[in-house]
């Protein structure tokens, strides 16, 4: 074989697992596996797992903090105003130059499918070409998935339509929106209706910003899902933020959630930005601003994490790490049980995966061989320590790997130690 993993832990439990690769396939996922391999990774207990996947970002923005100015207030509001006067000063290949570099971020993270967002109210569609051309380039080791975007608005933006429309016939893959950012209800439902029809009837997928408000009147996920179930769009569909679902009145939300279960629609929250930008004028209590995770989960409704921002208008932190995605929604969501921390794992691996429908991905033979191995026992301690990525395999191919993280201890008193984790 070309490739094998000795000795791995995976996600499910298993232990004492090896893999096997041939070619940019997995081949064998089993104990004592008596082939050898061209080159061996003795994974010592630790975890191996499917990349991780972001399933909401916003790559034409990302690495521009500072640009034209920072976000003194750190609101939504100031960031789509910063936003705002950076378009016309966007330049494409400084614009390239800096998605690659998160790409490359991703990588050494073992991010290996981001869906991004792209803005295209720009008539100009700069943003649009410029990551046209990075998802070109990172192919090899990054699926990058495109979302076309009326961040003004479908029908607040004079020509958004028109623009999204030219925007997917150029290669764009995902129908994007944001109703609640219309200037009226009417409006927003409207859009939904006019988006779903249109993606229905080019047989492709939606993703749309959806109740991204403290107002617990914004709906919009209650219009979408019932768009999406007219139009015949059943699992092609994902709400992103939801988080006026942290406002409405529970009898609500106890409706809402079997529309949106019985219409295949998932939920992207961004634990990170949700919890930063929500509940901004509240005094006390304050809204948590993040959508109800455990309780959509708990209906059978796909739910992933995404990151959402780095160093952009909107959020002058992040890194590119799931695991800090992760670690920010368990905390927020209080999803502190043994099997609700697993479910956040899969909320940045296999349920962004399947959202985002991509092909061969898993642990599997017959799988895409593309997989993490983490200097961690299991998934909870993976997210408990954000833990080091030892090794990051593409298509059968080691891209990134680092050397494990050993401290050596000399204190007053105590003998001389040497380790690589704290342990629980």
């Amino acid at each position: 074989m070309d490739l094998v993993i000795r000795n791995a832990t995976l996600a499910d439990g298993r232990r004492n697992i090896d893999i096997g690769v041939e070619g940019e396939r997995i081949v064998a996922v089993e104990t004592g596996l008596a082939a050898r391999g061209a080159h061996e990774i003795d994974a010592a207990g630790d975890l191996v797992t499917p990349p991780f996947v972001d399933a909401h970002f916003h790559m034409d923005a990302t690495l521009s903090y500072g640009l034209p100015r920072v976000n003194e207030s750190g609101t939504l509001l100031e960031g789509i105003a910063l936003w705002g006067e950076l378009k016309p000063q966007l330049v494409q290949e400084a614009l390239i130059e800096r998605a690659l570099h998160y790409c490359d971020w991703a990588v050494g993270r073992g991010l290996l499918a981001i869906r991004t967002h792209v803005d295209i109210c720009d008539d100009r569609l700069l943003a649009v070409e410029a990551l046209l051309e990075v998802r070109r380039r990172v192919a090899p080791y990054i699926d990058l998935q495109l979302v076309a975007f009326p961040q003004d608005g479908l029908l607040r933006s004079p020509g958004a339509f028109d623009n999204l429309k030219r925007a997917i016939g150029m290669g764009v893959d995902v129908v994007g929106g944001i109703p609640h950012f219309e200037r009226t209800m009417a409006q927003g439902a409207e859009s939904v209706r006019l988006l779903c029809e249109f993606a229905a009837g080019q047989g492709l997928r939606v993703d749309m910003h959806c109740d991204e408000t403290d107002d617990p009147m914004s709906r919009h996920i209650e219009t979408l899902a019932h768009e999406t179930w007219r139009t015949g769009l059943q699992g092609r569909v994902a709400g992103s933020h939801l988080t006026s679902m942290h406002s409405m009145d529970n009898y609500y939300v106890s409706k809402l959630i079997p529309l949106m279960r019985e219409s295949g629609v998932a939920a992207i929250a961004n634990p990170l930005i949700n919890i930063t930008l929500q509940g901004r004028a509240d005094t006390y209590p304050k809204r948590r601003g993040m959508t109800r995770v455990p309780e959509l989960m708990a209906a059978g409704i796909d739910v992933a994490f995404g990151h959402d921002c780095v160093m952009d208008p909107w959020y002058g932190l992040g890194s590119g790490d799931m695991l800090e995605v992760a670690h920010m929604g368990l905390h927020v969501a209080q999803m502190t049980g043994q099997e609700a921390m697993r479910q956040c794992f899969l909320a940045i691996t296999e349920t962004p995966a399947r959202i985002l429908g991509l092909e061969g991905y898993g642990l599997a033979p017959g799988c895409q061989a593309d997989f993490v191995l983490l200097g961690a026992s299991s998934p909870v301690e993976a997210i408990r320590l954000r833990a080091a990525r030892r090794a990051v395999v593409r298509r059968g191919a080691i891209i990134a790997e680092a050397p494990r993280a050993v401290s050596s201890l000399h204190l007053p008193g105590r003998p001389d130690s040497t380790d690589f984790r704290i342990r629980r």
